[in-house]
């Protein structure tokens, strides 16, 4: 489980939003025709340029876990993917500074170390990633803020400026969720761009986040949408 302590109090979903925002494909469409010009932030830059380098180095498969928060998800995709070099992001040096890796793991087996934690802002790393051409097998977003309220669809990864980016990391693209219609609208995002989802509902053994615990321990459902490109 968890290493974290799961609690059975999570809150559902509250939204005033009952279907797929209206607007959401116009949005889409403006941010293809005007891609971000924003200025990338130097710390953004500076942490990408030292991740880069290892990648360069690196020749087997990249896993790329956005929003990781602690970096559990990011250890436990290492651990299963061993030979895989995998890169946990998080806007928030708080989150990445209690990674949950600090002690022995219960497997007997020491430490996982196939992974690297980064801070850095999404909108701007994405953007970095697509210029270089980052060859990512699997691209994990697991549980994000799900800005649920209707007028705060923009702030959703499908509704934001970088979404033409987003969408052209990764072989497969793995979404979780405890708002399915998050995905739902993730996954027709994701048509704009001919490209294909599978919704589908998930009860793993070995939570991959604490949220993903939590919403468990609660008696949620968690949804996962799965792209193939």
């Amino acid at each position: 489980m968890s290493d974290t302590e799961i609690t059975g109090d999570s809150r559902m979903i509250e939204t005033n939003q009952p279907d797929i925002h209206e607007k959401l494909v116009d949005i889409i469409h403006k941010h293809i025709e005007h891609p971000s010009r924003k200025p990338i932030q130097a710390h953004t830059q500076q942490a990408f340029d030292e991740i880069n380098a290892i990648v360069l180095a690196f020749s087997g498969e990249v896993i790329l876990d956005s929003c990781c928060g602690v970096g559990q998800s990011t250890r436990l995709l290492a651990k299963q993917n061993p030979d895989a070099l995998v890169i946990g992001v998080d806007k928030s040096a708080h989150r990445i500074n209690r990674n949950v890796d600090e002690v022995q793991h219960d497997d007997g087996q020491g430490r996982v170390e196939n992974y690297h934690l980064i801070r850095a802002d999404l909108n701007d790393f994405y953007r970095l990633v697509v210029t270089a051409n980052w060859q990512i097998s699997q691209h994990y977003i697991l549980y994000p803020n799900p800005w649920p309220k209707a007028k705060h669809v923009q702030r959703r990864w499908h509704g934001s400026a970088v979404f033409p980016q987003i969408i052209a990391v990764g072989e497969e693209i793995i979404l979780r969720s405890n708002w399915r219609l998050y995905l739902e609208e993730f996954q027709l995002a994701a048509s704009i761009f001919s490209l294909q989802g599978d919704i589908s509902a998930i009860n793993d053994a070995e939570p991959l986040t604490p949220f993903e615990a939590k919403y468990q321990a609660s008696g949620q459902q968690c949804w996962q949408l799965r792209i193939f490109k």
